[in-house]
């Protein structure tokens, strides 16, 4: 199955949902005169290369470029790699990350596994020689040495290429192959947002170092059938109620000094978070087993032992948010706490937000202000569906940031912004920069205009207000009522219903085939109150039960034929499309479920119990919210609706057994059902042709279950 060059799909699927080319990854010098960023060469390349933005005269040009740094060879990644970008959900290539010294004058990355050092001010890269393959490279803070991770072991080197060693690595014997240095475990990339295992002191003289032990974690084995001749790769997946992997922490010394960092890892033993900077000791969060409990500890460096500085409980969970805990530059305790109701920053002991705002991530802590990114909260004035706005949050108050109506983010140091933005009238996001709040510059943007626009009408729908969007066929002037498809992500960290125009690209793509295409985001979805958030606990399948309210709703206001619904979604959205199918068949009439959780026994410790629990203590919950169960089907409900189920047989995060479950359970039911095995793909999809061609016989899946569409295109 094949499109034209220029169709929708072939495009999407090339540029990668028309991400490539767009600058990312920003970086501002603390002497203002700088920004530091990633950018391919065009809308269709997927080679990052490291540029630098000239404050002075606006001027950007190449620090690193990819293919001249490896002579117009291929990439080549590591295993250890791939597992880090799949966790990260990169598809791009190049450089990929960098991390630079305090001065933002010396950047360092990996690219195909070797070690690269660029020079910012001058524009120059050179590699650094280091055994391979290396592993997320960090410059110290005075720009001096360079830490890095090689099979396993943390090492470190001169900035100028001398004295490379190892500081921490795993014994010649058995634990070699199960315990590593400066990585972060599988959970704390996948679920806490913590995607690095080492962090230099302020002073350069020593780290804070993660050892991982997997030795305790359960074997899955990930294989690829169209390919038997190969081995199935062994990865150590902690599934809901098994055990994780053993993390503890060392201050280790360039000297070689090792000191363990000593709390109750018993009690609380997820490491979330890690905050080093000159304000204040090194600064640990550690959640418990539960996430119901946490604890904010100060290090002390030289004898390893912890005080507590604040302590967290909450009766349902406890979430973590980016760029918290951290120091003030006064010594004062940041952190994102649910207080009241809301969401609140809190400096200290003193929450300086409240009901009007439901605080997402803090982006940079001055001497005089918080920068936060935070979305309307429950009191606020208007809704604003959809957006997401930067304030700048004091002791005197609030002051919004960003002004037009989108989802935007920052970044920043001194009177410098990088504000990114994106809005539904516009394609893409637009970066700034901004100087005491007025734009001196704008960084280009390379990435390729999808030549359409989505015709999107933000709205709420029944009786919880439930945030919507809804997409209308390109050419619909009638008031001929469409068949409906559902297009949701529907649960946590997932929100669909934003005020940005690329966001809604493939939906109006559906809808321009002749479907009314509604978007939900229920209770479970981010941004909105804790209690909206935490409404699905225990019990995932309010989540149908938010998008069937939000479908008869706007029924009433649009002309929708509800004789005529089906719904589609990947990952959680593939779980919430097989449960509609089975669960509420007089309402959807078609479903198509991409990579779907279908046994929540099969699926992570971190995210899985925050919300059902353990499986052992609470099996009901996990059968009430699972597709399977080990009798089969779960409360399946009749007439039999059709079902596309599509599974990477290499999906290492929600692994293909969960599609194999569900498959075998229909058919045990007497059920027909559509399986579609992508041979070799993990969770995300960016092969060009299996993109493209995702797009088309979902299509072609939708047509012959619900019959003709309206102004089929």
């Amino acid at each position: 199955m094949t499109t034209e060059p220029d169709s929708f799909p072939r495009r999407h699927a090339r540029t990668q949902r028309f991400t490539l080319g767009a600058p990312r990854a920003f970086t501002v010098s603390p002497d203002e005169s700088r920004v530091v960023f990633l950018r391919s060469s065009s809308g269709t390349d997927r080679a990052n290369s490291l540029w630098v933005l000239d404050l002075a005269d606006g001027g950007e040009r190449v620090a690193a470029d990819p293919r001249a740094l490896l002579g117009g060879a291929t990439e080549h990644l590591s295993p250890e790699e791939r597992a880090r970008r799949e966790r990260s959900r990169e598809g791009g290539g190049g450089i990929v990350g960098y991390a630079t010294d305090t001065a933002v004058e010396l950047a360092c990355f990996a690219l195909s596994g070797r070690l690269f050092a660029a020079e910012l001010r001058v524009g120059t890269a050179r590699e650094l020689p280091a055994p391979g393959p290396v592993i997320d490279p960090r410059p110290s803070p005075d720009g001096r040495h360079v830490a890095y991770v090689s099979q396993g072991a943390l090492r470190v080197t001169g900035a100028d290429g001398e004295g490379d060693r190892p500081l921490a690595e795993p014994e010649l014997s058995a634990e070699a192959t199960q315990v590593t240095y400066g990585l972060a475990e599988f959970i704390a990339a996948e679920e806490m947002g913590r995607s690095r295992g080492f962090w230099w002191s302020p002073e350069s003289d020593r780290l804070l170092v993660a050892r991982v032990d997997d030795t305790p974690v359960r074997r899955w084995w990930i294989s690829d059938p169209a390919h038997p001749e190969r081995d199935p790769q062994r990865v150590p997946y902690p599934a809901a109620g098994t055990d994780n992997a053993d993390v503890r922490l060392f201050v280790i010394g360039l000297d070689g000094v090792r000191t363990e960092v000593v709390w109750d890892w018993a009690r609380y033993p997820y490491l979330a978070h890690v905050h080093w900077s000159a304000a204040g000791a090194p600064l640990l969060l550690v959640q418990a087993r539960d996430q119901r409990s946490q604890l904010f500890l100060a290090v002390d460096p030289d004898t390893g032992r912890t005080r507590m500085v604040h302590a967290d409980e909450d009766p349902i969970w406890l979430d973590l948010f980016p760029g918290v805990p951290c120091w003030s530059p006064s010594g004062q305790l940041v952190r994102i706490a649910d207080e009241g109701g809301a969401r609140v920053l809190a400096v200290g002991e003193r929450p300086l937000t409240g009901t009007q705002l439901q605080v997402r991530a803090v982006l940079d802590v001055s001497a005089h202000d918080v920068l936060v990114s935070a979305s309307a909260g429950e009191e606020a004035e208007s809704p604003e569906i959809g957006e997401v706005h930067v304030y700048r949050v004091n002791e005197l108050g609030v002051e919004r940031v960003s002004q037009e109506p989108g989802v935007h983010s920052a970044v920043r140091a001194g009177g410098v912004t990088v504000l990114v933005s994106a809005v539904l009238d516009r394609p893409g996001a637009r970066a700034r920069v901004l100087r005491d709040g007025k734009e001196t510059a704008a960084v280009t943007s390379y990435a390729e205009d999808p030549g359409m626009s989505p015709i999107v009408t933000l709205t709420e729908g029944g009786a919880r207000r439930i945030p919507c969007a809804l997409l209308m066929p390109t050419d619909y002037t009638d008031d001929n009522p469409l068949p409906v498809l559902l297009d949701p992500y529907g649960g946590p960290h997932g929100p669909r219903v934003v005020a940005a125009h690329n966001a809604h690209l493939t939906s109006q793509w559906f809808a321009d085939q002749g479907f009314a295409v509604v978007v939900a985001d229920g209770r479970g979805t981010p941004g909105r109150s804790p209690a909206w958030e935490k409404a699905i606990h225990h019990d995932l399948t309010v989540s149908l039960d938010d998008q069937v309210e939000a479908l008869q709703s706007l029924a009433k206001r649009y002309p929708l034929d509800l004789s005529r619904v089906a719904i589609r979604g990947w990952s959680y959205g593939g779980w919430l499309a097989g449960l509609a199918v089975l669960r509420r068949p007089d309402v959807f009439h078609a479903g198509i479920a991409g990579a779907p959780v279908t046994d929540w026994r099969l699926y992570d410790t971190h995210y899985t119990e925050r919300y059902l629990g353990d499986p052992a203590t609470h099996p009901e919950s996990y059968a009430q919210s699972s597709l399977v169960t080990d009798e089969g089907l779960s409360s399946p409900a009749d007439p039999h609706r059709p079902l596309m189920i599509v599974h990477g047989t290499a999906d290492d995060n929600v692994v293909f057994a969960h599609a194999l479950r569900l498959s075998s359970a229909l058919l045990a039911a007497g059920r027909p059902h559509e399986v579609l095995p992508l041979s070799g793909v993990t969770h995300m999809t960016p092969q060009e042709q299996v993109a493209e061609n995702l797009l088309l016989l979902q299509v072609d899946f939708l047509r012959r279950a619900l019959g003709p569409a309206a102004g089929q295109k």
